[in-house]
C-alpha cells in the first residue's frame, strides 16, 4: 500500500511556542528544520507516494516544495485539526481511494524504514495511531481507503484517538516515528536518536550560542 502523508506547520513565527526557553530567537528556523528532515525522510520511505504540506508560510511552503512535498495553503485557519481534515480532502478530491497519514512536523530523528514499519502495521486497519514518545500524545493518523481521517490532535490525543475506535499501533523499534519536539528535553532526546541533516545544522548553532554563554 502507497500513502499518501499529510504535515501541518504553523506559520513559522508561532511555531515550536514551547522550544522559546531553549531555543529563543532560534526557534522558528529550528522548527523549519525540523519539518525539512520530517518531509526528507518521508519522501524516501518505500510505502510513501506523496507528501502534502498544509501551511500558510511563505518560506517554509518553498523550503518543502523544494523537496518535492506539494503544499497546500492552510484555508480553513481553525487549528490542527482543521488544518489536517482540509489537507486529507484535498489528496482525495483527486483520489478518492488514497490511503492518508497525518503525520507530525517535528520529527526530526525519523527514519524511512520505521515510517515504513508503522505504515505496514497501519495498512491492516481502517484507522490507526501511533503514540508520540511521551505517550499522551500521538505522531501519525491513519486512514485506510474509504475511512475518513477524523483527526483528535492536541492533548491527551492518544486517548481520545482510542476512544475515536482507531487501533493504537505497535510501539517496539519505531522511536524515530514517534520522538516528536515540543521542549528542550524532547529536541536532546532527538538529537540522541540522530537527527537529519537540516536540525544537524541548526542545532550547531544553537549549541555554539549556549557555550558562548558559558
Amino acid at each position: 500500500m502507497q500513502w499518501t502523508l499529510v504535515i501541518p506547520l504553523k506559520p513559522l513565527v508561532r511555531a515550536k511556542s514551547r522550544l522559546a526557553p531553549a531555543a529563543g530567537g532560534l526557534r522558528p528556523g529550528l522548527a523549519l528544520a525540523f519539518a525539512q528532515d520530517t518531509v526528507a525522510a518521508a519522501g524516501a520511505c518505500t510505502a510513501v507516494s506523496d507528501v502534502v504540506v498544509v501551511t500558510d508560510d511563505v518560506r517554509a511552503g518553498r523550503e518543502l516544495g523544494a523537496l518535492g512535498a506539494r503544499v497546500v495553503p492552510d484555508t480553513p485557519q481553525a487549528g490542527l485539526n482543521a488544518a489536517l481534515a482540509h489537507g486529507a480532502q484535498f489528496v482525495r478530491a483527486s483520489s478518492p481511494a488514497a490511503p492518508v497519514a497525518a503525520l507530525n512536523a517535528d520529527l526530526p530523528a525519523l527514519r524511512p524504514e520505521e515510517l515504513a514499519r508503522v505504515l505496514g502495521a497501519a495498512a491492516a486497519f481502517p484507522r490507526a495511531f501511533l503514540p508520540d514518545a511521551a505517550g499522551i500524545g500521538t505522531t501519525l493518523l491513519s486512514a485506510a481507503p474509504g475511512a475518513e481521517l477524523s483527526p483528535a490532535f492536541g492533548a491527551a490525543s492518544r486517548a481520545r484517538h482510542t476512544a475515536s475506535g482507531a487501533a493504537e499501533l505497535p510501539l517496539e523499534g519505531v522511536d524515530s516515528v514517534r520522538q516528536d519536539v515540543d521542549t528542550g528535553e524532547d529536541l536532546r532526546a532527538a538529537l540522541v536518536l540522530g537527527v537529519g541533516p537540516y536540525t544537524a545544522r541548526a542545532t550547531a548553532g544553537l549549541l555554539s550560542l549556549d557555550a558562548a554563554q558559558d
